[in-house]
């Protein structure tokens, strides 16, 4: 059966059904057979494996997902593009897709609905490079019992998810996705196997979903409000960022530095150089020391 992924195929696809590119919808179809079969390699998908897809466009990796894994829902906002896919994945029994807009949808039922039978369950995408962060955050916030992610987005975005501490890319959306995930870049994808072309180079990004978070903490919600406030302004001192962002900071500034002098943390330096364990236990620190969110 002759691939999606082509760009002959694809723009006869679109040509046919008179479909045209939505720049506020971050459509790029993939037109790289090889790039989809990497991606479906990486993520280890068997008969046996589930799969969520974001953002099917007119099927291209769908249909390699549809061959790998057991079962594919397909979340598609776009609803030009539903006869598209509902020619293009006819042959397909395996396939259902769903008109709606993944962060307003109830993925926890779909999830009980669709994949009651499969003991694996994989997030495989091409996501919409301008809702990429909101999708991975919800999907992980919101406990979707998912075993992992491998999903293409830009690769910026991937250096700053997969960074460690003292790195330039390191900030609040590393520490976030690592709490749930371990994180790695798969491998990079030139802006020139899509139609239309990014003005940015992409990342393939493996998420391996933890059993339980990296870190134990109290309050998981000053836990990330500590970890966004340390990284508001990256030049200031970890001092100054809490001082400053924390509610009532600037009153309570003794006891910040009381919690940073308990953490063993020196109060000089900057957010970016913590690591995971070190902003759990400055959380819990500052917790002690009365401070809230």
């Amino acid at each position: 059966m002759k691939d999606i992924a082509t760009p002959s195929r694809t723009k006869d696809i679109l040509s046919r059904h008179g479909f045209s590119f939505k720049k506020s919808l971050g459509q790029n179809f993939l037109i790289d057979p090889n790039i989809l079969h990497r991606i479906t390699e990486t993520a280890e998908l068997t008969k046996e494996t589930g799969v969520i897809e974001i953002g099917p466009g007119i099927g291209a990796l769908t249909e390699h997902l549809a061959r790998t894994a057991g079962k594919v829902v397909a979340f598609e906002i776009d609803q030009r593009l539903l006869p598209i896919l509902e020619e293009t994945m006819e042959p397909y029994d395996n396939v259902k897709v769903i008109n709606e807009d993944i962060l307003k949808a109830d993925v926890k039922t779909v999830v009980e609905q669709e994949f009651a039978e499969f003991d694996r369950l994989m997030v495989v995408a091409n996501l919409p490079y301008y809702v990429t962060t909101p999708i991975i955050m919800k999907l992980l916030e919101d406990k979707i019992p998912v075993n992992g992610f491998v999903v293409m987005l830009q690769k910026e975005v991937g250096d700053r998810i997969s960074a460690k501490p003292a790195s330039k890319e390191y900030g609040s959306l590393s520490i976030a996705v690592q709490y749930y995930t371990k994180a790695e870049i798969a491998f990079i994808v030139p802006k020139t196997v899509f139609m239309p072309a990014p003005n940015v180079d992409s990342a393939i990004i493996k998420l391996q979903v933890r059993e339980k978070p990296a870190v134990s903490v109290e309050n998981e919600a000053f836990f990330f409000t500590v970890t966004r406030t340390s990284f508001a302004q990256r030049r200031k001192t970890i001092l100054n960022n809490l001082v400053n962002g924390l509610p009532g900071g600037k009153e309570k500034k003794e006891q910040i530095t009381a919690a940073l002098e308990k953490a063993g943390i020196d109060p000089a330096r900057r957010g970016e150089t913590l690591s995971l364990n070190e902003f759990a236990v400055l959380s819990e620190a500052l917790l002690k020391e009365g401070i809230q969110s």
